[in-house]
């Protein structure tokens, strides 16, 4: 399967000199980790999140991202709304299936996919810390809320393969629930570090995602993944969450990397690193352990750059280089089984560009892109 590049909305705001919040922040700040006031800001405006997600189409990027936390505007909102000013794009949108009916999801999922032409993908998050989810009201443990996630894609299979479903789990039931003229069920993309988080990827997931850990890292991860997975008889997709600071020359690409941290106040890094270190989710964990927080420690890997996870929870690292340097290691990446490479840069509007017109051009010259998008029906 060839590379399939992905781009990312910043539902929480942006910022050109400093990091911002991102797809999993507040779980594990508790309060606001973005952009000082200082004038550099950029709102979740539909304006700007507009220009993004043309700039994202234009240069050919398949779908973008859209993240789900207490800090963003809600993703099902705005991506709906983005698909009206989009015709190619492909909206990934996350959400957290303990806080909506497994019907309802389908049916609203059903609905966007008739109004954007099946241009939905679906980024379920199950929710890794207790302090995000009791925000939303939801009370149940982690491996709780595994088990229900479990259940309710379960459930939203089902109603999509045009059953009618009654079903009762030990957190959710349905009874004589239909999806009257199903669409094109979304593919269902899902992360998660944790054997349980595992266990659900394997029996019922289309894509399973991970975060930018060094290639031998997300190797070891993969081959657990498809482990499980083979005990159910499936085969899936995979991919990876990074970001990337891609230009002409290393220098460039270094310079810029060193600018995103210049005037971080070191009290922050320090509070944002205690706050990672208590999190509940193997992910963030294994993120924080690969710097510690020690600043002269962010280089983790060839090109891959930890800077970012300083002081912003969940993806924490950045394929940093040349042109040629990126496209070598997604090439690396792409060779251990890796071919959704969901990417962002901040300001998000400007990157777009620095990635569609200087890296992609280097990833077809080697054969890397093309064939058809992800369709769920493809994936066992």
């Amino acid at each position: 399967m060839s590379v399939r590049l992905h781009w990312f909305l910043p539902t929480s705001g942006d910022s050109r000199s400093e990091l911002s919040l991102g797809d999993a922040v507040s779980a594990v700040s508790g309060t606001p980790d973005g952009p000082a006031a200082s004038g550099t800001r950029r709102e979740p405006t539909p304006a700007y999140l507009g220009q993004i997600a043309r700039s994202a189409e234009q240069q050919g990027f398949e779908a973008a991202l859209t993240p789900t936390s207490s800090d963003c505007q809600d993703a099902w909102i705005a991506t709906a709304g983005l698909a009206q000013v989009t015709e190619r794009l492909k909206f990934l949108v996350a959400f957290r299936p303990g806080l909506i009916a497994p019907t309802l999801a389908a049916q609203m999922a059903a609905t966007f996919q008739r109004f954007s032409g099946n241009r939905l993908l679906l980024n379920v998050v199950t929710g890794g810390e207790d302090v995000e989810q009791r925000r939303f009201g939801d009370g149940l443990t982690k491996d709780q809320r595994y088990a229900r996630t479990g259940e309710f894609l379960h459930i939203v299979r089902r109603l999509f393969e045009g059953e009618r479903v009654t079903y009762r789990g030990e957190h959710l039931w349905v009874e004589d629930a239909v999806l009257p003229n199903p669409t094109e069920r979304p593919a269902f993309f899902f992360g998660g570090s944790s054997p349980a988080a595992i266990r659900v990827a394997a029996e019922h997931s289309d894509v399973y995602l991970t975060w930018g850990e060094p290639p031998a890292g997300v190797a070891e991860k993969l081959d657990r993944v498809r482990a499980a997975a083979a005990q159910h008889g499936r085969e899936l997709q995979y991919g990876i969450r990074l970001h990337v600071i891609a230009r002409p020359t290393a220098e460039e690409a270094w310079v810029q990397a060193d600018r995103l941290l210049a005037g971080l106040d070191p009290g922050r890094i320090a509070d944002a690193q205690e706050r990672q270190r208590k999190s509940q989710s193997e992910g963030q964990q294994r993120m924080t352990a690969l710097h510690g927080g020690d600043t002269r420690q962010l280089v983790v890997s060839p090109n891959l750059w930890a800077g970012v996870g300083l002081v912003r929870g969940g993806a924490g690292t950045a394929l940093v280089g040349s042109y040629a340097e990126v496209a070598d290691r997604i090439e690396e990446y792409h060779a251990i089984g890796l071919d959704h490479f969901i990417l962002s840069g901040y300001p998000h509007l400007e990157e777009t560009y620095y990635v569609g017109e200087g890296l992609r051009p280097e990833l077809e010259r080697r054969g890397l892109l093309g064939g058809p998008g992800i369709a769920a029906d493809k994936v066992a």
